[in-house]
């Protein structure tokens, strides 16, 4: 069990019932920690009634050593942050807002297959919960129909050939009604889907356990997790095969998609060639 942390905002586990009475959905942590026993996160899942970024947060600790399996949970995010230049809409009590430090025994050049793998967890954890059948936009997105309900966001600290600790980083909307601006013709939550509510907790635990089974299964063979994590998507995901997209990469382009590649990237077949998507999003054309 951890010591009592000294970040501003953090509640110790005896406090947390006392946390917002008229939360409708509160977490509670020694339930949490019971349900993670057998995994590196029992015993170190800190909460945050608000916080700026929980991958901020965590990566700043990883520096600073702290150990494999710390979660982050927060309430609300001031600056949640997605990949690429994009914030993350983060209201209060409304979503899962969680980082999870890892020290992976893979590869740099292999790290990709963990986010991929975190995007499998999460399907799996909705689908559990939910019966509901997401679908994952290469890298990082879960949709439901055309509306992302899901963001992931993995960084890490790597030398050439090892990696020193990830983070992943990880935002589902759950009681959202509505969201604000250009967000309501692309964003989604799981109760606008379904028009029921969904407890958090179960989602998180669900998430969890799963989270752990990959990165488990990546450290102890990447290569075979990776051709396992591959055939997964292949039916998990309309993105990997067969649908024309536009990449924005550079001055962006488009072609159709044409499966992954030995590191995870996406291949899209373009009028010029094959082309490897490296950091860019892709989009229905």
């Amino acid at each position: 069990m951890e010591g009592p942390a000294v970040f501003p905002g953090y509640l110790k586990r005896q406090d947390l019932l006392l946390l917002n009475p008229a939360q409708e959905d509160p977490y509670d942590l020694p339930v949490i920690d019971k349900a993670l026993a057998g995994t590196p996160f029992a015993g170190k899942v800190r909460y945050f009634p608000s916080l700026h970024s929980t991958n901020l947060l965590a990566m700043r600790e990883a520096e600073e050593g702290a150990p494999e399996g710390r979660v982050y949970l927060a309430d609300e995010q001031t600056a949640g942050r997605g990949r690429g230049a994009h914030s993350w809409h983060s209201a209060p009590g409304a979503g899962i807002y969680v980082s999870v430090l890892l020290r992976p025994r893979v590869a740099p050049a292999d790290i990709l297959w963990l986010s991929l793998a975190a995007g499998l967890a999460v399907r799996e954890a909705v689908r559990q919960v939910t019966s509901l059948e997401a679908d994952i936009r290469w890298p990082n997105d879960l949709l439901l129909g055309k509306k992302k309900f899901c963001g992931i966001l993995t960084e890490l600290n790597a030398e050439v050939t090892r990696v020193r600790h990830a983070v992943v980083g990880i935002g589902i909307n759950v009681h959202q009604e509505s969201f604000p601006g250009e967000l309501a013709l692309i964003a989604s939550s799981l109760r606008s889907e379904t028009g029921k509510s969904w407890a958090r907790q179960d989602l998180l635990i669900a998430l969890l356990q799963s989270l752990y089974q990959q990165a488990q299964a990546l450290s102890a063979d990447t290569t075979g997790a990776a051709l396992n994590i591959l055939s997964r998507l292949e039916s998990a995901s309309t993105w990997i095969r067969g649908r024309h997209v536009h990449v924005d990469e550079g001055p962006g382009y488009s072609g159709i998609t044409a499966g992954l590649d030995s590191r995870g990237f996406l291949q899209v077949r373009t009028a010029e060639g094959l082309r490897t998507v490296h950091s860019g999003g892709v989009r229905d054309e």
